[in-house]
């Protein structure tokens, strides 16, 4: 700390000193046409030793620098990647030369020069004007990788982009992501909607909300933890085929693979149910694959994941027999408890049977499930928005889609009985009421819509943290979040 602090004087120093010398060291703007990787891959095959007259303007900090007194190498670092720079204090000038030979790490410049190739083989650009774009004052860290480091580099992200250029490569994939499943979704005809953050009322799934106090109008205000109750208002108005990046927040735990801050996709399909939903989401997730992949199979840790496949399906009872070996059919309540209670799973003394089951398959099924397996029909409890299963009445028409043990995706046929949803929801009221600070609240404007009339309608959802950690690689969810939510040191 007192080396970098010694360092910084050091710097204000050489900063009051091009003040004194009439350099403007924070200039507002330099004309940059050109980047490294572009300039790197076009003058590639040029002959080791050989010069040429292109013309190029750069921009970017320097990362390396070598001082030969009247001469000196740089490295110049810009979104696309580095390139070297020379310069000679005899072609760009005496002044020109000491503001470059007196350039420390981190510093931004702007450069104009010819391309040439070293005797080395380096692409690298000869300097013919040469400017001082930005004064780095604080220096970067000369070591930045390893675990030592890593709350660092999530508090600091700034920095890690800097230095650890390969993280710039998983936030550009997170973009391809997006931009994929967007293009997907436009095509297949749903248009993009934008509903509230801040809402009156929480609602739409089972969660936490964070809580705060709208002072003009007197009244508790909640960001919101979904955004599905508002889309399906904007079904009952007549739209049919929908969908909303939805930036949700919940006041719940902080893990690898949860954040209070998250992005989800969320569709609402008029006219449709929860099959339909099943291969819409099976080909999206397909084509996001093809599209940042150029295959249908990508790594993840030790596990080589197969898109290019037909998606496993299984209904939640199926998934118990194959992969826990239990036949939840034939038990009932209490042979359901014991085996809680035999493997360790925590539980209300008073749950239910549809309860249990789910339970069951959080405990003992759900880290098994590493390729992409669509698990279907859920215990009824489990989910009061959806619509019970006509076949069978334990159970309601949802799907979640699974990969590397994850919940990736979740649909349901949407219930649109005002009346029946009342009474769920009341419930839920009841719950929240108890104590359960996850229950959901009754939502009258939203019955009144549902009263109004919604056709029948599916709703998917994806969590694009998650899919961007697996289709990048990434061991948590901060590595795919550019700001992360962390405790103030």
């Amino acid at each position: 700390m007192k080396e970098d602090n010694q360092l910084i004087r050091q710097r204000l120093q050489k900063l009051n000193n091009l003040r004194d010398r009439g350099i403007n060291p924070y200039p507002s703007k330099f004309d940059q046409k050109n980047h490294a990787k572009d300039i790197v891959e076009k003058f590639k095959k040029l002959k080791d030793d050989q010069k040429t007259k292109n013309k190029v303007s750069i921009a970017g900090r320097i990362m390396t620098f070598r001082n030969m007194g009247k001469a000196g190498f740089a490295h110049i670092q810009d979104v696309t990647g580095q390139i070297q720079v020379y310069a000679r204090e005899d072609e760009i000038g005496k002044e020109a030369y000491k503001t470059f030979s007196k350039s420390d790490l981190g510093d931004i410049v702007g450069i104009e020069g010819t391309v040439f190739k070293t005797k080395k083989g380096e692409v690298s650009v000869w300097i013919k004007k040469f400017e001082l774009l930005t004064k780095n004052l604080r220096p970067l860290p000369e070591k930045w990788h390893g675990l030592s480091d890593i709350e660092a580099r999530y508090r600091q992200r700034y920095v890690d982009l800097i230095v650890n250029p390969e993280v710039k490569e998983i936030f550009q994939k997170r973009s391809k992501i997006i931009h994929a499943m967007r293009d997907f979704l436009i095509n297949e005809g749903f248009i993009e909607v934008e509903t509230p953050i801040l809402q009156p009322i929480y609602g739409g799934t089972n969660a936490k909300p964070f809580k705060s106090f709208l002072h003009n109008l007197k009244m508790d205000v909640y960001m919101r933890i979904s955004n599905e109750l508002y889309l399906k208002r904007l079904i009952v108005g007549g739209y049919e085929k929908i969908f909303e990046f939805s930036y949700d927040f919940r006041n719940e735990g902080i893990d690898s693979t949860h954040n209070p801050e998250f992005l989800q996709m969320e569709t609402m399909w008029a006219y449709a149910d929860y099959q339909d939903n099943v291969k819409l989401c099976e080909r999206m997730i397909k084509f996001i694959v093809r599209s940042v992949s150029k295959n249908y199979k990508t790594k993840f840790r030790n596990e080589t994941l197969d898109f290019g496949k037909p998606f496993a399906k299984l209904s939640m009872v199926e998934a118990l027999k194959k992969y826990a070996k239990i036949d939840v059919n034939k038990l009932k309540i209490n042979d359901l408890k014991n085996l809680l209670k035999k493997h360790k799973i925590e539980h209300d003394p008073n749950i239910s049977w549809g309860w249990a089951v789910a339970y069951l398959f959080e405990g003992l099924v759900e880290d098994k499930l590493i390729q992409p397996t669509i698990i279907y029909d859920y215990p009824v409890e489990t989910s009061p928005l959806a619509k019970i299963n006509e076949k069978d009445n334990r159970f309601v028409e949802r799907f979640e889609l699974y990969i590397n043990g994850w919940e990736m995706a979740n649909s349901y046929s949407e219930l649109n009985d005002p009346e029946v949803l009342k009474d769920n929801l009341k419930k839920q009221e009841k719950m929240a009421k108890g104590g359960d600070e996850e229950a959901q609240r009754i939502d009258i404007d939203f019955l009144n819509a549902l009263e109004i009339g919604m056709p029948p309608t599916s709703g998917l959802g994806i969590g694009i943290d998650r899919l961007v950690m697996v289709l990048t690689d990434s061991e948590s969810i901060k590595d795919v979040i550019f700001f992360p939510f962390m405790k103030p040191e």
